[in-house]
């Protein structure tokens, strides 16, 4: 299975060569535009979820109740998103309430986020930040609409679920996109985990390469390509790691695109860094994720529209 990273807004690429819709005075736009939208496509993201899950282990369709019983035991929780797919934001609130509503002590890990705004998400979450404010944060973070995410953030404030910032500086990840991770100074090198290189295994290079292809760009840039996605993968999990070793008794939520959050990605950062236990819930996504062809590789359970 080959996931692209064209399908996320949140790639290298779109760092490098993003135009100028990015900015923010028309990302606000885009937010209020959003609002209106993505209210009417939503519903009532309260109602009782019908839909089944495959389980990847046994190839067996269980209720999402179901899931939630057995991936709740896990020390992290992996929910895939296509970044621009409001479905896939009303599964993350979904598996978020239930983990809520179920007595589990839990945290919401988020790729939306650099690590250097968790002073905000902590001022958000204690109530002490403004709506207004926060989404001019975010909107500094994401390039994606704010009314996107909006219901995930207003219902860890008012239950004070703690929002844990995973992402790195958008300097580092173009640094590396465009020169390797050899060009990084001491102090940047300070903000990541040690050793970070392009040594992945076949099925993540046939991903790399996919991406890598799809973008266009030329050979030289292949490695510095692939070591910007390594960077951060291994990010994030590093951070998580770290989580949880302050914060033993909290099952860490996190909300990722798919090319972050199989098994290839975050997960296996994770495994090099600790021996926390993660479970990954993947969409599906045509012609990427199949529910033929998925293995354990690749996720655990895959979320079904039937």
């Amino acid at each position: 299975m080959v996931l692209p990273i064209r399908t996320e807004c949140r790639s290298v690429v779109c760092h490098i060569i993003l135009p100028a819709m990015k900015k923010r005075k028309l990302l606000l736009r885009s937010a209020l535009f959003f609002t209106v939208v993505c209210a009417l496509a939503a519903g009532d993201t309260g109602a009782e979820l019908a839909r089944k899950v495959l389980r990847i282990r046994d190839n067996k369709v269980i209720s999402f109740a179901q899931m939630i019983g057995e991936v709740k035991k896990a020390d992290l929780v992996l929910v895939g998103e296509i970044h621009g797919n409001n479905e896939h934001h009303r599964v993350e609130l979904d598996v978020l309430r239930a983990f809520h509503e179920s007595d589990t002590s839990t945290a919401v890990g988020l790729e939306m986020f650099r690590a250097d705004s968790q002073g905000a998400l902590n001022a958000w979450i204690k109530g002490k930040l403004p709506e207004n404010e926060f989404m001019a944060v975010y909107l500094d973070n994401w390039p994606m609409p704010w009314p996107l995410y909006d219901s995930i953030f207003r219902y860890a404030r008012v239950h004070e679920i703690p929002l844990i910032g995973l992402n790195i500086s958008n300097a580092i990840a173009k640094k590396v996109a465009q020169q390797g991770f050899s060009s990084l100074s001491r102090e940047e090198r300070g903000q990541l985990p040690p050793g970070i290189s392009c040594r992945v295994d076949r099925k993540y290079m046939e991903f790399i390469k996919k991406a890598y292809a799809d973008h266009g760009l030329r050979d030289r840039q292949f490695v510095n390509f692939c070591e910007a996605q390594m960077v951060w993968d291994r990010a994030m999990a590093w951070r998580l790691s770290d989580y949880r070793k302050k914060n033993p008794g909290r099952t860490v939520v996190v909300l990722a695109g798919v090319g972050h959050a199989w098994k290839r990605g975050i997960p296996a950062g994770i495994e090099s860094e600790s021996k926390l236990k993660s479970m990954v819930i993947l969409p599906l996504v045509p012609g990427q994720i199949d529910r033929k062809t998925v293995t354990l590789s690749d996720a655990d359970y895959v979320l079904l529209d039937e």
